[in-house]
């Protein structure tokens, strides 16, 4: 268990952080971050998500002082090209006739950082996805629900609609819902 005297904060309004920080039993607050998740032309994703976890940490820490905030970053990718979150219900629907059937990638960086000690750990995890052939309407009626309009890719593995589109996952779950659980534990450890 993480136990800590320090404050942690989580630098992000995302449900799914939230609920998979309480589920590690970390005692935390939250708040937002406002930065422009922009994906540079020819950035590897690796690179991309360690990079706006970064510039979401170094407007976080402007926030509060003397704690340990945590920032992440998610995106989507299918044959080189990122996928963020849906403008609206059609490019949901896009979104999601492009994925089904096939593989595509889901990466996550953090930041870890603690301003006690001026130390900080970045890292990232990848996840491959592979879909099953969905169809039209399943689409529509998955994009009816608005559950995916706030998700990179359009959906949810954590939904009650959105898992049945996964077939298989070859890496770590958590990752897809939008922490990496194990790999951001291991670096709270290290920073506490």
């Amino acid at each position: 268990m993480i136990k800590s005297d320090t404050l942690i904060y989580l630098a992000s309004r995302s449900p799914r952080r939230r609920k998979l920080l309480k589920q590690l039993g970390i005692i935390f607050r939250s708040f937002s971050v406002n930065t422009i998740e922009e994906v540079l032309d020819g950035e590897h994703p690796v690179d991309c998500v360690k990079r706006l976890a970064l510039e979401k940490m170094n407007r976080a820490k402007k926030n509060v002082r003397n704690s340990i905030i945590i920032t992440a970053d998610t995106i989507v990718v299918l044959d080189k090209e990122v996928i963020g979150k849906p403008k609206n219900r059609k490019d949901a629907i896009n979104i999601l006739s492009l994925l089904s059937g096939r593989v595509h990638t889901v990466y996550t960086g953090f930041c870890v950082f603690n301003q006690k000690t001026n130390k900080s750990i970045i890292d990232f995890e990848k996840t491959k996805v592979e879909f099953r052939t969905i169809n039209k309407d399943e689409i529509i009626d998955y994009v009816e629900s608005g559950s995916p309009m706030d998700k990179a890719g359009a959906y949810g593995i954590q939904d009650d609609f959105g898992a049945v589109f996964v077939k298989r996952i070859d890496g770590c779950y958590y990752n897809v819902v939008g922490l990496p659980l194990t790999k951001l534990y291991n670096a709270l450890r290290k920073l506490t």
